[in-house]
């Protein structure tokens, strides 16, 4: 493939998409919103597309995309030294004013270096001079912990940011729509006032004999802390898909936003902690979303940190199935599986509905903060299979705190329950089923109870995992998907390490 072919390429999936921005560039922001991943995997996270719109719809900034390639393309990229450029105007990222990363998942951290060498862009802040786009990082796997990424970003924007961009963009135009644009170090410190800005060259890292951080400094005049922002009033910010592809995992299909945080506070999830407080938005805006959303689409998916604590996600159910629409939900707490609701969703063709149980053992669902009896899961299932779903996922975790290998085994013994209910259940035999375990390591992750646990050696969970498949093996209509090990060490190193992981990414 030729360098021409990639601007073919590009303008081909234009072409399948609805809903994309494309903007003449005289006097205004430039930005480039890039996720560290492929087009499928980047136009499936509700977030990029939110920025995608907040920014468009400002008259001064003009914001177009560009993704990781994939590998057939990434060579041709690298042999031809065809700079990377942007989806909609095919324009080099090195000629943007801005290039905004959204990243989700710490595994991505290296794509950040990748699309930065694709685009003729220094890697590292320092080496960056006038005439180079700046370079910020946000989304949650950022503003969960930013310093292994701290030598690669100007800076970052911690938190919720719908809340930010407004006095971001303020400080942009003072900047970047001036004829005289200001030296970096005058438009970091302008920067570095608005709450919720993170600029890292501000802030002077020291270590102890030991290896560990003995302290973190601030310059003369610069915050201490620098307070993470989160939307206070949700319904100002309504967050559904705005560009629509069949190139996602959520073709036909708006996602829409029911909330964030969460109320329950389990010791492990982050998503409590980073998104508090719990915030839902009202079923009039939802109802009215999800009504404009089924004009082009046939399904509604809804998405949130705790979307089954949503008090009126029946009602809100019910009225889109009253539109003919289709409802997913990407996951149910044992607790929210009643029979109204599994009936909404059942008529809203909805195969598919996953659980968390988390845990085998009561003992450790307690320790979790999922302290579901064995009884109440299994009634779950009940309802489930009642109500003609014909697919059960339920995600585990193994290498938890005070985990013995009989909390492992009864991982297997659960789901072997769970396969008796379904079995006995059934209304008609000959339909199938399925019931689908995940089995992943525990992460621990910045800012949870859990922060500070070791995580579990690789070859231990490893053996766990040997454990789990040895004890479904020979149950039909069972099976176990997981991830690699190694890459639980990997992601656990990325979410707590310090500036110094930037240098092993640098290797």
């Amino acid at each position: 493939m030729s360098s021409w072919k990639l601007v073919q390429k590009a303008k081909d999936i234009l072409k399948k998409e609805r809903g994309t921005v494309q903007k003449k560039w005289g006097g205004k922001i430039t930005v480039c919103l890039l996720y560290p991943n492929s087009y499928h995997v980047g136009m499936s996270n509700l977030g990029f597309q939110t920025l995608y719109r907040v920014l468009n719809a400002e008259d001064d900034v003009v914001c177009e995309r560009a993704f990781l390639p994939e590998p057939e393309d990434l060579q041709v990229y690298r042999n031809t030294q065809t700079p990377l450029f942007s989806l909609e105007s095919q324009k080099p990222l090195s000629s943007f004013d801005i290039l905004a990363f959204s990243i989700s998942f710490e595994n991505d951290f290296l794509n950040v270096l990748t699309l930065l060498e694709l685009a003729h862009v220094p890697w590292e802040s320092r080496l960056r001079q006038r005439g180079h786009p700046w370079v910020i990082g946000g989304g949650v796997a950022l503003f969960l912990n930013p310093e292994p990424m701290s030598d690669f970003f100007d800076f970052f924007i911690l938190g919720e940011a719908e809340e930010v961009i407004g006095e971001f963009l303020g400080v942009c135009r003072q900047t970047l729509l001036n004829q005289e644009k200001r030296e970096k170090d005058h438009f970091l410190i302008d920067l570095s006032r608005v709450e919720g800005v993170y600029v890292p060259k501000f802030y002077r890292v020291t270590y102890a004999e030991d290896g560990r951080i003995a302290a973190m400094e601030p310059d003369s005049g610069f915050p201490r802390k620098v307070k993470r922002r989160w939307v206070s009033r949700l319904d100002q910010f309504p967050t559904q898909s705005t560009l629509f592809t069949p190139d996602t995992e959520f073709k036909e299909m708006a996602l829409v936003e029911v909330n964030r945080g969460c109320p329950r506070g389990c010791r492990f999830c982050a998503a409590c902690f980073v998104y508090h407080p719990f915030r839902n938005r009202s079923l009039s805006l939802l109802e009215s979303v999800s009504k404009d959303a089924l004009v082009d689409e046939h399904r509604i998916g809804l998405t949130g940190t705790a979307v089954s604590d949503h008090p009126q996600l029946l009602p809100l159910c019910q009225s889109v199935l009253s539109q003919q629409g289709g409802i997913s939900l990407s996951s149910l707490r044992v607790d929210a599986v009643t029979p109204p609701l599994i009936q909404c969703l059942r008529e809203g063709k909805e195969r598919t509905v996953a659980i968390a149980p988390e845990a085998g053992s009561e003992r450790l669902r307690r320790m979790l903060k999922k302290g579901y009896r064995e009884e109440e899961i299994l009634k779950s299932v009940d309802i489930l299979v009642e109500h003609g779903v014909s697919q059960i996922k339920c995600y585990f975790l193994i290498g938890l705190p005070t985990e013995t290998d009989e909390d492992v085994r009864e991982i297997p013994h659960l789901a072997k329950r769970i396969r008796h209910h379904i079995l006995s259940g059934q209304k008609d035999r000959r339909k199938r089923w399925r019931l689908v375990l995940s089995v992943n390591p525990f992460i621990p992750k910045p800012a949870t109870p859990f922060q500070w646990t070791p995580l579990e050696e690789v070859g231990e969970l490893k053996r766990k995992l040997k454990m789990i498949q040895r004890g479904i093996q020979g149950e039909g209509g069972m099976e176990m998907i997981h991830d690699l090990p190694k890459w639980a060490y990997v992601q656990a190193l990325l979410s707590r390490g310090d500036r110094r992981v930037g240098k092993i990414l640098m290797a």
